[in-house]
């Protein structure tokens, strides 16, 4: 690697001959530069964003990620699908855990902001704990501060509410949490949610500490993941071959999620725990928050997430979720569909229509049918999870993809608009994990377009398992700079 400039997953001799191109084609090289680097980043750092209902999370996320993308309402414990959003400061990129819309008073508020708290500092590289300068700290921050200490992460306390000079006094009250320094913000008005945020780049590693594949030969993470109650411990507990995982009747409790080394097909795996909280039944509503939640920390620490689908239901909207999660954070991915052996043909006919129509945007992902009850097919659980790991790490030389590119521009130009007919005039693979891409082009081009060169790519290159990024940069018109 050359010390000055990340060239993603290209070698300098590669390096060097793509800039060249670059430049006889007239793209501006600093853009190209840029263009490689955001593509060949590895994972991201991860910033969880904790605290008390209603002290303002949300709203302060909105202001990281710099747009209204966390639904804010009035009332707290709003639902949200997702819980990780990307955002750029100062030119680093990072990830948002937000735990705002998780707020269902359902085991006791106390009991609530401790399991979000404890699932969102579990994923995270740095903490942002928010607490409200004008109420001061409570017992429940008091709790959570407990909690922030155990897990030794860094924090940054942001004393949220001060939105004038009255209230700096209530925000000074807040050394006494023991957490060092607070940084007064108005996450309404955007007061000091600049020097917040430098202050958690200082907090944040350049890179998470654990890249992936640092220890060679360590064992693979694995999440297994899926809505509550489709059978995820139970198939755990099957291919651990013992009961390993800890059935616990209380929701949320505090307790280390248990990473599971489990010995399958002459190797060993190291499962993350996404084993689904088991609730008694009042706890129901809330517990799907914190699946959501423990999930999203589960697919952050693994390389490949195995979703579990119960046959016996309908595929539903909650399942396409859990895999769009798992598509977003560019995890490699298999699809295990359980209970397989209870099927009777007439729904064994129905699901296969289901898969075709519901499953069509993952109809790249290696598919087992699997039983955790009688432990049916596990065999062929781990062949899948290889190819779909080999899938995630594949890189093509750039020579060879300009190759493809030349021939799928020649035959399948992209359509005339407006007079004008853009064109793929080369690209590079900047980064496998999952494998990105960057293509550089004349003109705009349309997402149905980009589709259909992403399933050119894998049908030309494989791809099995892997979520593909394409990003595309237009070459501005020649002799114009920015």
């Amino acid at each position: 690697m050359n010390d000055q400039h990340d060239h993603g997953a290209l070698g300098d001799t590669e390096y060097a001959e793509f800039m060249e191109l670059a430049a006889e084609e007239g793209f501006d090289l600093e853009d190209v530069e840029g263009a490689i680097e955001e593509a060949g980043h590895g994972p991201l750092p991860v910033l969880a964003v904790v605290g008390r209902p209603n002290v303002g999370k949300s709203t302060l996320v909105n202001r990281f990620i710099g747009r209204r993308e966390a639904v804010v309402e009035d009332k707290p414990g709003v639902t949200r699908d997702r819980v990780t959003y990307e955002a750029e400061w100062a030119g680093r990129r990072f990830k948002v855990v937000d735990t705002g819309g998780w707020e269902q008073d359902v085991l006791g508020i106390d009991a609530s902001v401790a399991a979000q708290a404890e699932f969102a500092i579990d994923a995270a590289d740095a903490v942002v704990f928010v607490v409200d300068a004008t109420v001061g700290a409570t017992d429940t921050d008091e709790a959570v501060v407990k909690l922030l200490r155990r897990a030794g992460k860094p924090v940054v306390l942001a004393a949220n509410k001060v939105d004038g000079p009255s209230a700096e006094a209530d925000a000074a009250m807040l050394w006494s949490l023991g957490l060092g320094q607070p940084y007064p913000v108005s996450a309404l008005h955007g007061r000091g949610t600049g020097d917040l945020l430098d202050e958690v780049l200082e907090a944040l590693p350049d890179a998470p500490a654990q890249t992936f594949g640092t220890a060679v030969g360590g064992p693979r993470r694995i999440a297994l993941i899926g809505r509550p109650n489709v059978g995820k411990s139970s198939l755990l507990n099957k291919i651990a071959g013992e009961e390993r995982v800890v059935v616990n009747e209380m929701a949320g409790t505090t307790r280390d999620p248990v990473d599971e080394l489990v010995e399958l097909g002459g190797k060993t795996w190291k499962f993350v725990d996404t084993a689904g909280i088991r609730k008694k039944v009042h706890l129901q509503e809330g517990a799907d928050y914190y699946a959501s939640l423990r999930t999203a920390a589960a697919v952050e620490k693994a390389e490949v997430a195995v979703v579990l689908i119960d046959t016996s239901d309908s595929i539903s909207v909650q399942d396409q979720r859990i895999i769009t999660m798992a598509v977003e954070a560019g995890r490699a991915l298999v699809v295990a569909y359980n209970k397989w052996d209870t099927l009777d043909e007439e729904r064994r006919y129905y699901l296969e229509r289901e898969i075709e129509t519901e499953m069509q945007q993952v109809a790249w992902a290696p598919r087992v049918n699997v039983s955790a009850s009688t432990g049916r097919h596990m065999d062929k659980l781990v062949p899948a999870i290889e190819t779909a790991l080999e899938g995630w790490e594949t890189r093509v030389p750039t020579g060879r993809l300009n190759a493809f590119l030349g021939e799928l521009v020649a035959s399948h130009p992209h359509p005339i608009r407006g007079g004008k007919q853009p064109r793929i005039l080369f690209g590079t693979q900047a980064g496998t994990k999952p494998p990105r891409f960057v293509l550089f082009a004349s003109g705009f081009l349309e997402h149905g377009y980009r589709r259909f060169v992403e399933r050119r790519l894998r049908e030309e290159f494989g791809f099995e398992g892997t979520p593909i990024h394409i990003s595309v940069r237009v070459r501005e018109k020649r002799g114009k700079k920015k």
